[in-house]
């Protein structure tokens, strides 16, 4: 599906308020709430908006260590690639984990209450995987940018 400059205003508005009203959003991008609606429905139907999500403070919800977690397989067995991303997306607290070139077959965004929490994720679940040959972490000190909306230019 090819954007137009309205689906491009849209997408822009609903990113950075997804609680907006129809009503509301039409009248931003200068729409009928009808053309509006069936817009937004297209886009959905499409697959362009996959879902509406709440973004949490993760140290306010008490998730006070972040990590990028790099992961190398020894051997790139199907098997053992296969498992690793099916328990990867089964634990909670790796919020992203991303197939990569370079050193590291997977890094991985991981987010726990603490350094015992994240010890803990180490030992008991990602030391124990198969295949698992090198894993390095980079504890996040101080988030400078973090944003999930895609740079839209209208």
């Amino acid at each position: 599906m090819a954007l137009t400059i309205k689906d491009r205003q849209l997408l822009a508005e609903l990113q950075r308020d997804s609680r907006i009203t129809v009503q509301e959003l039409a009248d931003k991008i200068g729409m009928s709430t009808s053309a509006c609606w069936r817009r937004v429905k297209a886009l959905e139907n499409d697959g362009v908006i996959e879902r509406y999500a709440v973004i949490i403070n993760a140290k306010k919800a008490g998730f006070g260590l972040a990590s990028m977690v790099h992961v190398s397989l020894a051997r790139h067995e199907q098997k053992n690639v296969d498992q690793f991303i099916r328990e990867v997306s089964r634990h909670p607290e790796v919020l992203e984990c991303f197939a990569t070139s370079g050193e590291a077959d997977f890094h991985l965004r991981v987010v726990v209450e603490d350094m015992d929490a994240y010890n803990l994720f180490l030992d008991d679940f990602i030391f124990k995987l198969p295949g698992v040959s090198q894993v390095r972490s980079n504890i996040v000190l101080k988030e400078i940018k973090s944003d999930t909306a895609l740079p839209f230019r209208v």
